[in-house]
């Protein structure tokens, strides 16, 4: 097997397990499961170390589409993430009754108002 074809065939599998990880976080999300939340952020730190500097040449058409969906579920997982800390955000100031209480104010936006 030539060094090219390796390389793209190691890029695809690294490119799956990176899917795999993504649909388990995907469904540890949906059943709030932290260790399983926990160890994807885990795998997925390590999957884009080994995928930091692939080179773009190794990109096939394969590749191209398991990025793409890489992309779209890692997309979806992160605002699946957004709408649980919305919750959150939420019930929190319902127990508090103050929604100022837990949003706390940029710097910038402060010395932007004082213009």
């Amino acid at each position: 097997m030539s060094q090219t074809s390796h390389s793209s065939g190691t890029l695809r599998d690294q490119l799956r397990q990176m899917l795999a990880v993504l649909q388990d976080e995907r469904h540890a999300l949906a059943g709030l499961d932290l260790d399983v939340i926990m160890g994807t952020a885990v795998s997925k730190e390590g999957l884009c170390s080994m995928l930091e500097g692939t080179d773009p040449a190794m990109v096939d058409e394969e590749c191209r589409g398991l990025l793409d969906a890489a992309r779209r579920l890692n997309e979806v997982n992160r605002q699946v993430r957004n709408l649980i800390a919305a919750n959150v955000s939420a019930r929190l100031d319902t127990l508090t009754g103050s929604a100022s209480l837990y949003r706390a104010r940029p710097a910038y936006a402060y010395a932007g108002s004082r213009g």
